[in-house]
């Protein structure tokens, strides 16, 4: 099931909202000082495009950095991709079909608010 929902997923949303993080980690990258959000958006690029058998867990180490880091990455680009998740997920909840991929695109919000200090791993 979570294949099927996976390349459903991939071909209706996935690809798109995996580009816009693609973009925007090239963006942070770009900038030497912005490199660790540059990395944190490649993850969560990864997780975008099949995310159906993963979920977002804290991580142990993340501090004070992770914190600070997250503030600055919700003003310039985490409000902007949170606000695309849920036009996303909107759009896909209108059709039955679509509406579990709604719920990932929902699921996928806290993430894209703050990325530093979690990590995407798999459901066994």
């Amino acid at each position: 099931m979570r294949l099927i929902l996976n390349v459903i997923w991939l071909v209706l949303c996935g690809l798109w909202m995996a580009l816009g993080y693609i973009v925007a980690g090239v963006i942070c990258c770009i900038l030497i000082v912005t490199i660790p959000f540059g990395l944190a958006s490649f993850r969560i690029a990864a997780y975008a495009l099949w995310p159906f058998g993963r979920t977002v867990v804290d991580r142990r180490d993340a501090g004070a950095a992770s914190t600070i880091g997250n503030v600055i990455w919700f003003i310039f680009a985490g409000l902007w991709l949170a606000i695309g998740h849920v036009l996303t997920g909107v759009a896909l909840c209108i059709t039955i079909i679509g509406i579990p991929l709604g719920v990932a695109n929902f699921k996928m919000i806290p993430v894209s608010l703050m990325p530093l200090g979690k990590e995407i791993v798999e459901i066994p």
